[in-house]
């Protein structure tokens, strides 16, 4: 394989061929999901249906995901089917776009794409936007029954994966691995009551991996980073997290897509989670005498 391919290409679909594909509504469905959930109103690609992580992929109650019902109810609105190729792109150079990816594939919808270079590519090349919202004809999904396990990581696993010593990568700010901050610079510091990172979790934040015209770094330098730097490799068991786990969604996706990564799961859970449990191994350079 050259240095530069990744190892599933068509992974990653471009402007281009979103522009190409955005009328084969039969066959193509165009997502956008962005941090900022007011975005799409402003002017999206035409034909893109909005995903809001926040009212479609969450449960209302419960720090969870959505269910298998629920599932098949938002893909009927969004008439998306089974055998539909759904390619996802957004803000934040696609950081919830693969959010949003990481969650179909909880649920096993088989043809998910992303469009490299995401909001910031398609606007920078000029290319149509539009406020007009699509509507298409309801769809009778069959979602499969969630596998969690094999992309979903829980507290339990990852103490288990700490005293084993097996590789945790986390992928927010120095400062928040450092202990500083408690969520991202120039964010509000709330969601934890402890600072730092998870005991032998490496740092590589998550923006590396990503060009400055917002596309996907090369797979020669994807490896340099994360093996190079860090000593990671196909044949180990890794565990991706952050704050919430959607920063950690986009390095579970270069991991895995990009790199070839076999076992990479995502701690959804992450530092929310963790930096508020009683008698977990932390450490904390900024409390370091």
């Amino acid at each position: 394989m050259p240095d530069q391919a990744y190892a599933q290409q068509d992974v990653l679909v471009s402007t281009q061929w979103v522009a190409d594909n955005l009328h084969r509504t039969d066959k193509v469905r165009i997502v956008e999901s962005n941090e900022d959930v007011l975005l799409y109103g402003t002017g999206h690609i035409p034909n893109a249906v909005h995903i809001d992580w926040v009212a479609d992929l969450n449960d209302a109650i419960r720090r969870d995901y959505l269910n298998e019902e629920q599932f098949a109810a938002l893909m009927g609105r969004a008439g998306i089917s089974n055998d539909t190729t759904v390619v996802f792109y957004g803000d934040k150079n696609n950081w919830w776009a693969t959010y949003a990816f990481w969650v179909f594939k909880l649920f096993g919808h088989q043809d998910c794409r992303i469009m490299n270079g995401g909001r910031q590519k398609w606007i920078a090349e000029g290319r149509e936007l539009t406020r007009d919202k699509p509507h298409f004809p309801a769809t009778t999904y069959r979602p499969a029954a969630r596998t969690d396990y094999k992309i979903r990581a829980f507290r339990d696993q990852v103490l288990a994966h700490v005293n084993a010593a097996q590789p945790l990568v986390d992928v927010r700010s120095p400062q928040e691995f450092r202990g500083e901050l408690l969520h991202m610079p120039g964010s509000p510091q709330e969601g934890a009551l402890r600072g730092g990172h998870i005991k032998g979790a490496v740092s590589v934040p998550w923006s590396r991996a990503v060009a400055e015209d917002g596309t996907f770094k090369t797979a020669d330098e994807l490896r340099g980073i994360y093996e190079g730097e860090q000593g990671l490799s196909p044949e180990k068991n890794v565990i991706a997290y952050c704050r919430i786990g959607e920063r950690s969604s986009h390095t579970w996706f270069v991991l895995t897509y990009l790199l070839g990564y076999p076992n990479v799961r995502n701690y959804d859970g992450s530092w929310t989670e963790w930096g508020n449990l009683v008698g977990v191994p932390i450490e904390n350079p900024s409390k370091m005498s």
